[in-house]
């Protein structure tokens, strides 16, 4: 008889006695299903008896070795009925589910050993080891919180499949972040081979949303779109004047866009799903000096008056800041409010009767207004006849061309009209209004023809509806103010001023033209302080372009309509509705 050591592929040796070619075994590896370990010392009483009579055991056919080997090791000589219960019994255990005490147990070292880092020893303490490293050392990499805390929040349930579930609270905190991440998940216990205990590892364990082959992890969003808003902050979108030109508004200098991060699932096939902003990204808020709702009424307006396809526009200032608080045209293309070019007609007799107020004609004198003039060219009025009483305040309510001529040639010297409009009314200047827009030309003449044309607004001047409603906001306050369409646009100031005098008198005129005038019509029931002045300029075809500016208060507005007519039909018709809207006494 010898002892005989055999590995057990886990825990070392099983071992067996050999009889004259029997072999009866004293043990078994690890617990297996063969039966319950038996001890050392079990071992050695066995030894022990069978040495000393070893034949007479064997003449009664093993019996007595039995009995022997029973009786030391604590069971019963009734046939083997209690190894089989103690079989029974192992059994039973290894393949019962893990009891809620057990659960609670590794889930807490579990979620311990994952909050703390250590991704050896969580993935340790799951069915699927190599995975669940795999994926606690991705997730620690992909979302680097400077803190984890994983607390369970209450006792082990049993789920729907039997096995036990320890939900937990996860809270994560970041370098840089205001708040924390903090969701809730939960995690399931099985009883693994060696039937213990183990976290039953899923995608799930990370975050409940996260399926099979998703990512989660922290990321840079995308840069926000600076959305400019109007003077009270609401939204400008939506105004199809201004759907070229909010694009190309950017934040002043020294003020940047901040990029934001997230906490981001992805997956195959879905669109990411935020689960957190750590950073929420941020664009400067710029403010444009727009009123959202004098905008809304003066796309209105110009889509009125604008039928058919003339093209046509529409800008509104404030006077006493210079603030653009409208700005439309139609129909779509450039933007024609502040970047066209073309002639005003006689809307330019405003700058021209400065000039001949500042050269000593009062709205009294007596100019008057013939059927026809010269200068070689022959001029005429669209009001035919001849009116010889005339004063120069009678010529602009009529808009008499000849009589604006006449006394112009006399009392102007060339390039006088070119510097009144420069230096007191900021015409010609280089204007930075927070957009691209065209500047005023207004050349000095080099014939008596050519200064005719500009005394009236035609020949080679070239303006826009920016332009002119500068200039009845200039008239209205008294001083030049460049438009701009943001408070932090660098403006430019005119090198003189407009006189004060000169400056009341003129809006006596433009009142009178608005109440008396040509302009009466698109002007009445309008109350408070208001001027007027009408334009219709020649465009060189058989249709004329009709022109109107005016202010009520401290709003003053320009209009132009390409072949649209008299001044106070298309043109005049539009300024009148966004005075109405907007304008105060």
């Amino acid at each position: 008889m010898r002892d005989v050591q055999e590995p057990d592929g886990n825990q070392g040796y099983a071992g067996h006695t050999e009889l004259d070619g029997y072999d009866i075994e004293y043990g078994d590896r690890n617990g297996d299903e063969a039966g319950a370990p038996r001890r050392s010392g079990a071992r050695k009483a066995v030894l022990a008896a069978v040495g000393g009579g070893v034949a007479a055991l064997l003449a009664v056919g093993g019996y007595g070795l039995h009995n022997i080997v029973t009786a030391v090791q604590g069971g019963s000589s009734n046939g083997g009925s209690g190894d089989a219960q103690a079989s029974e019994t192992a059994a039973k255990t290894s393949q019962a589910p893990p009891t809620t005490e057990e659960a609670a147990a590794v889930a807490k070292d579990f979620l311990a050993a994952w909050g703390r880092g250590d991704v050896t020893a969580a993935s340790a303490l799951t069915d699927r080891p190599e995975t669940a490293r795999a994926a606690l050392a991705a997730f620690q990499e992909n979302v680097p919180a400077r803190t984890l805390a994983l607390t369970a929040t209450g006792p082990a349930t049993t789920g729907t499949d039997g096995e036990p579930v320890v939900g937990f609270r996860a809270k994560a905190e970041f370098e840089g972040a205001t708040g924390a991440w903090e969701y809730d998940s939960t995690l399931g216990v099985v009883r693994g081979g060696s039937g213990k205990a183990v976290v039953h590892w899923a995608p799930t364990v990370l975050h409940p949303h996260l399926a099979q082959g998703g990512t989660i992890a922290v990321k840079t969003l995308p840069d926000p779109v600076s959305k400019p808003t109007d003077r009270n902050g609401k939204p400008l979108e939506g105004f199809p004047s201004l759907a070229a030109v909010l694009p190309r508004i950017t934040p002043a200098d020294g003020e940047t866009v901040v990029s934001g991060r997230a906490v981001v699932l992805s997956a195959a096939g879905r669109e990411p799903e935020q689960l957190y902003v750590l950073t929420p990204p941020s664009a400067p808020q710029v403010k444009l000096t727009l009123d959202a709702e004098l905008q809304r009424v003066a796309e209105e307006a110009i889509k009125q008056q604008a039928a058919g396809g003339k093209p046509a526009s529409l800008v509104a200032i404030q006077p006493s800041t210079g603030h653009i608080l409208a700005m439309a045209y139609s129909p779509s293309g450039h933007n024609r409010a502040v970047s066209a070019g073309q002639a005003p007609g006689s809307t330019m007799k405003v700058v021209t009767s400065a000039a001949l107020l500042e050269a000593g004609v009062t709205p009294d004198t007596v100019v008057p207004c013939k059927d026809t003039t010269n200068s070689p060219r022959q001029w005429h009025n669209d009001e035919r006849g001849d009116f010889p009483s005339y004063t120069l305040a009678d010529d602009f309510s009529h808009s008499c061309n000849t009589g604006f001529i006449d006394k112009g040639l006399e009392k102007l010297q060339p390039g006088t009209l070119t510097k009144v409009a420069r230096e007191q009314f900021g015409l010609g200047l280089e204007w930075h209004i927070g957009i691209d827009s065209r500047d005023a030309t207004i050349p000095v003449p080099r014939t008596n023809d050519e200064a005719a044309a500009e005394y009236i607004g035609q020949g080679t001047i070239q303006v826009n509806s920016l332009a002119m409603a500068s200039v009845a906001a200039t008239v209205q306050s008294g001083k030049f103010r460049q438009p701009v369409l943001r408070d932090d646009a660098k403006r430019v100031t005119a090198p003189g001023s407009l006189p004060a005098g000169v400056a009341r008198d003129l809006r006596a005129m433009m009142a009178r033209t608005a109440t008396q005038g040509t302009a009466r019509t698109p002007m009445a029931g309008l109350t408070g302080q208001i001027g007027a002045k009408t334009g219709t300029a020649e465009s060189g075809g058989t249709a004329t372009n009709s022109w109107f500016i005016a202010y009520r208060g401290d709003l003053a507005v320009a209009a132009e309509v390409d072949g649209g007519g008299h001044g106070f039909a298309a043109a005049g018709v539009a300024a009148a509705q966004v005075l109405k809207a907007g304008g105060k006494g």
